[in-house]
């Protein structure tokens, strides 16, 4: 049990008092597409006068703005208490409701470190030509404070992104084709969003095995990425139509084999020392590192210190000085002969962590 629900379910209900089941400090990502509250004024016809269908949901209808952050402010709240300190918080609008929304994140303690911005390249056009076509909505991305470690995997977007960092300004299609799931022949939901979109938060700010919460399931989009990324979900919505709708998707979707999932290209060194090192034998006291080309050497001691030239210091600052600079990483510098190879000593602190540490 995860307090008084369980993981990978959809529940049916009000958000905020499924909220209050969920333990203190348990969700490591929460991404929430609530109502927009968007106070449409009657029906909108594009030019041949057929009907376009925006959001005029009963679940997006407020009676005033304060009614609408009223019941903002009561299940943001509730998202803040149940989000861990190391999480990260997602949540979506337009300019109806945004702005109200990222005010209450601040005013109750949320870090805000990103506001997306996603561009769609497909946006319905406005057709009363009366303002400028809305082609865009915005994701803010908060921490639950500022001192929170929350998970980035930085390097993997920068990757995705052909090696150059990922933007704040997102081009990503709008649900359509067939990943637009319809009943009878209209969208099953009016604001269902699009898969590349959730692959690319829970890809970036989360991990295999990670707990998803998402307080407004609609048609199911973040709990079928969640699945299908090896994380726990759960979410809920008070429509039983669309919880339906939801789990018949994600019946059909297989989680992706656990290897794959693994974040090769993030890997953080190991914690792991020159000392460390000696202690276990790996680097023997009194032998001598080399540089790549053999061209500089120095003698380890046991206190974990290299000479060069008669001068003590660490492997860092010893390169540093070789190489006349402020300063330098020693690990990719020094070598140690082994046999006819050197060998980095680098190399030497995977080999220690997969042996006494993993």
């Amino acid at each position: 049990m995860f307090g008084k629900l369980e993981l990978n379910k959809i529940y049916k209900g009000d958000c905020i008092e499924l909220l209050k089941k969920i333990p203190d400090n348990s969700v490591d990502l929460i991404f929430a597409d609530p109502p927009y509250n968007l106070q449409l004024n009657g029906e909108l016809y594009r030019p041949n006068q057929t009907k376009v269908n925006g959001v005029n949901d009963d679940w997006d209808k407020f009676e005033s703005k304060e009614q609408y952050d009223n019941f903002a402010l009561l299940w943001i709240k509730e998202c803040r208490r149940v989000l861990k300190d190391t999480g990260g918080f997602w949540v979506i609008g337009t300019y109806h409701n945004i702005f109200r929304v990222g005010k209450i994140l601040q005013d109750i303690g949320f870090w805000i470190l990103n506001d997306i911005i996603w561009i769609k390249n497909n946006p319905i056009p406005n057709f009363k030509g009366t303002r400028f076509t809305n082609a865009h909505e915005t994701l803010i991305w908060a921490a639950k404070s500022e001192k929170s470690k929350y998970t980035f995997h930085y390097q993997a977007m920068k990757t995705s992104n052909d090696d150059l960092q990922m933007r704040s300004d997102w081009l990503i299609p709008i649900c359509n084709g067939k990943q637009r799931i319809k009943t009878n022949g209209q969208k099953a939901h009016s604001t269902q969003k699009p898969q590349e979109l959730l692959l690319r938060i829970i890809l970036s700010t989360s991990n295999p095995g990670d707990i998803i919460l998402d307080p407004f399931c609609g048609s199911g989009t973040t709990a079928a990425v969640a699945k299908l990324l090896g994380r726990k979900y759960i979410t809920f919505d008070n429509k039983q139509a669309y919880i339906k709708i939801a789990k018949q998707r994600l019946k059909q979707i297989k989680p992706l084999d656990k290897p794959l999932l693994q974040y090769k290209i993030e890997r953080k060194k190991p914690k792991v020392t020159v000392g460390n090192l000696i202690e276990k034998g790996y680097v023997k006291i009194g032998e001598n590192l080399y540089s790549a080309d053999k061209e500089y050497k120095a003698q380890v001691f046991a206190d974990a210190s290299v000479i060069y030239n008669g001068e003590a210091g660490s492997i860092h600052k010893t390169s540093a000085k070789i190489l006349q600079k402020e300063s330098y990483n020693g690990w990719t510098y020094w070598h140690v002969q082994r046999e006819d190879k050197l060998i980095s000593i680098d190399r030497f602190r995977y080999d220690y962590e997969k042996e006494y540490l993993l």
